[in-house]
């Protein structure tokens, strides 16, 4: 499973040209405290039953509240044949602390 830095996504949400898929896999109730924009949430349970909803051909990056959540996210669609998925190292909570000091954490 590869991972990607809170500022390496930064830099590809900045790029035009970068195509990507960002997916949070956090509950419902998280998202009334933080979110990343232009992030699809699936929670973690729904996964299996929402593969449809992914874009095969597309990097695929997962996140959830510290990253061990949406670990096991990526594996499981690597493990369907997704080639090109990526969790976002410390999750949430890393971006609020590196990229968007101003966001709201739990």
């Amino acid at each position: 499973m590869q991972s990607i830095t809170p500022l390496q996504l930064k830099n590809l949400m900045d790029d035009p040209e970068a195509e990507i898929m960002i997916v949070d896999v956090r509950e419902a109730w998280e998202l009334e405290h933080c979110k990343i924009d232009n992030a699809m949430h699936i929670p973690m349970g729904l996964i299996p039953s929402s593969l449809h909803l992914l874009e095969f051909n597309l990097p695929i990056i997962v996140y959830c509240h510290h990253g061990l959540r949406s670990m096991h996210v990526a594996n499981f669609l690597t493990s369907r044949g997704f080639i090109h998925v990526l969790n976002l190292e410390g999750g949430i909570n890393a971006w609020a602390r590196e990229i968007d000091p101003e966001m709201r954490t739990y």
